[in-house]
């Protein structure tokens, strides 16, 4: 069983381009409360490194690629994100790190609540602790 699940979203376009619409409480499956992106990423840079106790995500990789490495307290899983046409949910207490991006690599992120450092947890001995 994946500790995360992936989403496809539909795309539509034709000769003159493409268009992937994100809609919050439709193929984003919770309210969008806080979007931001990732680039211009350092090479061997490791991004994340940190889990949440109730916010939940969705990443979209909108150019290039990057691994996701997620761990749940009791398996660890890697996944490749590349296309533009999918998204990765990520549940409260999944400890994820970004890495390998490629050089141009763009990395949105949305969120359904606002930022509240008192939602991280930051040191992974601290999370696996929470996850006994």
């Amino acid at each position: 069983m994946s500790i995360a699940q992936t989403i496809e979203f539909e795309q539509r376009g034709d000769h003159l381009g493409w268009l992937v619409a994100l809609e919050g409480e439709r193929n984003v499956p919770f309210p969008v409360k806080r979007t931001y992106y990732i680039y211009g990423t350092l090479p061997g840079a490791r991004r994340g490194r940190h889990a949440h106790h109730t916010l939940r995500q969705l990443m979209v990789c909108l150019s290039g690629s990057c691994k996701v490495l997620l761990d749940d307290g009791q398996s660890r899983e890697e996944i490749l994100l590349s296309r533009n046409t999918q998204g990765l949910l990520l549940d409260p207490m999944v400890w994820h790190e970004m890495y390998e991006f490629s050089e141009g690599c763009v990395l949105l992120v949305l969120a359904d609540n606002w930022y509240d450092e008192a939602d991280y947890i930051r040191n992974y001995d601290a999370f696996k602790a929470a996850c006994r």
